[in-house]
């Protein structure tokens, strides 16, 4: 009686068990490259790329509107009246004031919610009496509103 070494030496595969071996091993490597090895296909790719730069976008325009809010005249009082309302209603009031609107375009989506978040997080006895800037660069940093 043979041994296993010795059936395993003397086997002899056929074309048709190589072929399917071959293919099976292919698609069990795809399976596990898009289930666990993180693969992604272009349009998904390009998808989450597309995502992410809306999403940063978003981010850059929050920030430069709490830059602008925070250096208004009357960065306090707003800020008070701000804090005062309901968080859902916090950025329309941004949107509809012009904070998130730049270059006479329309407001950037997700921007006015990520302002609100940022302002809502500031603490009123931080900010000084009156604006740091001076009168010319708030000038410049009054929202436009678009029409």
């Amino acid at each position: 009686m043979p041994s296993i070494s010795d059936n395993f030496r003397d086997f002899k595969a056929s074309k048709t068990v190589l072929f399917w071996s071959c293919a099976g091993c292919a698609i069990a490597t795809m399976v596990v490259g898009f289930t666990w090895g993180g693969w992604v296909t272009g349009g998904s790719a390009q998808a989450r790329a597309d995502e992410a730069a809306e999403q940063a976008v978003a981010q850059l325009a929050a920030d430069i509107c709490v830059n602008r809010y925070l250096a208004s005249p009357d960065a306090r009082a707003n800020l008070t009246a701000l804090k005062e309302e309901s968080a859902y209603s916090r950025d329309g009031i941004l949107e509809d004031g012009g904070w998130v609107t730049f270059a006479d375009r329309e407001p950037i989506d997700g921007a006015a919610d990520l302002c609100a978040d940022q302002l809502a997080e500031i603490d009123l006895s931080s900010l000084p009496e009156t604006p740091v800037a001076d009168a010319g660069a708030v000038s410049a940093m009054t929202p436009t509103i678009v029409q």
